[in-house]
């Protein structure tokens, strides 16, 4: 059931969802909604089959104490570190921002070079994750843009690509790039880093 569009208070909707229908209701993907259950971010109910509930009023007064976030996502916290993920990988985006935002982090989306600029120009971030090989404009070019807009090192960027090879970290170096994380690629080195270069207070 679907709830987009409509408003999220109307009467006639029922007071307990399933993890779907809570997922959609925040906006959110279904593994979001676990890790923020597991941490105890939102109140979750167990079935006698282990499913879990979620109450409508727990969602609202969640919505409320935290706000909308970039993409449509709920923010973790409003206070936490916001980190530009830029990646044409949809899949590997998702997996960095669930794996972020249960650290507590604040995580925005960009899909390309451009999505990027226009998300830089409405909030500055204060971390980048950058992928190198991307179509049109590739992670380079996006770079330099960036750092004509902001100052060379004004934001700390962490480059990445699992075609590149680790001779890039140098040229990356270079650029003013904190990190570069290449060959063999691994996702969760990119949240590593992400938390050593901005480790959350």
């Amino acid at each position: 059931m679907a709830y987009q569009g409509e408003d999220r208070r109307t009467p006639a909707q029922p007071e307990w969802l399933t993890l779907g229908q809570a997922a959609k209701y925040l906006g959110v993907a279904q593994s979001t909604m676990r890790k923020w259950s597991d941490l105890g971010r939102v109140s979750a109910f167990y079935t006698p089959g282990g499913h879990r509930r979620y109450r409508r009023t727990d969602l609202d007064q969640f919505l409320d104490r935290s706000g909308p976030s970039g993409g449509g996502a709920v923010s973790v916290s409003a206070s936490g570190p916001l980190v530009l993920i830029v990646d044409d990988d949809e899949r590997l985006r998702e997996y960095v921002r669930v794996n972020l935002e249960a650290e507590g982090y604040t995580v925005r989306e960009a899909g390309s070079g451009e999505e990027a600029l226009t998300a830089l120009g409405e909030h500055s971030p204060d971390l980048i994750l950058l992928d190198v090989m991307m179509p049109q404009v590739d992670g380079w070019e996006t770079l330099r843009r960036i750092q004509e807009h902001t100052g060379v090192g004004a934001i700390p960027v962490i480059m990445f690509s699992g075609q590149v090879d680790e001779g890039s970290a140098a040229d990356a170096a270079s650029h003013g790039v904190q990190s570069f994380i290449g060959k063999p690629f691994d996702p969760r080195s990119l949240i590593e880093s992400t938390k050593q270069q901005l480790p959350i207070p």
